[in-house]
């Protein structure tokens, strides 16, 4: 497991923003929720670390662990928020609404960002956007997880699919008004959210940094049989309600 940093603390957080100057002086709330995210979330935390953009915040939401998610967490992000009960949902709503940034970046637990991640997102997200993801990678060299990224990359550059690939990233002002996650979704909640926020301004697709997230549920449930969920989820999604349809935790 990496050995982390220590994090900077809010105080110089805010010290920092009042002496930056111009686009690049916005304050970047990171919001993580963790379920049971112990094999993983040390990597992300140690590589938001490593960052050329020192004008941002972690807010890591702990929910329904059983491990040591929280022990992880602790001392490694400004905000460290540990709810009992399993929710991502509630959990992203939850750590927007502590977030302090203007600009708030939804990321996954076992996604790492490349060290020019966050000053790429605040050079190029303007107040033309209303939503955005990034280039995906996949954390394993096979031919079928790397054919998988540069389809799900090709229909979110060509926005045949507003989608995301471990990263969202949105303003707090227009995530407060559309009322954020949908709690009740636990499949295509994502795409969800980037469908209604499209209202405020255009779906862009940052492609010159990536995020390299964990290929474990292709490699537990099997490459065929999850992408025929994926497959079927898009399709009931286009025809049905998935609210309240459950969505099995691979771990």
């Amino acid at each position: 497991m990496a050995t982390l940093k220590k994090p900077v603390s809010p105080d110089k957080v805010r010290r920092r923003e009042h002496r930056a100057r111009g686009h690049l002086s916005r304050l970047i709330s990171i919001i993580i929720p963790a379920h049971n995210e112990e094999g993983y979330l040390a990597d992300t935390l140690e590589a938001l670390q490593r960052q050329n953009y020192p004008w941002f915040e972690v807010i890591v939401v702990a929910n329904g662990c059983t491990d040591r998610t929280a022990d992880v967490a602790k001392g490694n992000c400004q905000r460290l928020i540990v709810l009992s009960q399993k929710s991502l949902g509630v959990a992203r709503n939850l750590g927007a609404r502590m977030a302090r940034g203007e600009l708030i970046v939804f990321l996954d637990a076992d996604t790492i960002l490349e060290p020019m991640t966050l000053r790429k997102i605040a050079e190029d997200f303007n107040r033309n956007c209303a939503a955005a993801t990034i280039k995906g990678r996949p954390d394993s060299a096979r031919l079928p997880f790397r054919l998988v990224y540069f389809l799900k990359n090709f229909t979110h550059r060509s926005m045949l699919h507003a989608g995301s690939s471990g990263v969202i990233i949105c303003w707090k002002e227009q995530f407060e008004r559309i009322g954020g996650f949908d709690e009740h979704l636990e499949v295509c909640e994502n795409s969800d959210l980037i469908r209604r926020l499209k209202q405020f301004g255009r779906y862009k697709y940052i492609g010159e940094v990536s995020a390299t997230t964990s290929m474990r549920r292709y490699e537990q449930r099997g490459f065929g049989r999850q992408v025929w969920l994926w497959v079927k989820l898009w399709v009931q999604s286009l025809f049905g309600d998935l609210r309240h349809k459950p969505y099995e935790t691979v771990r």
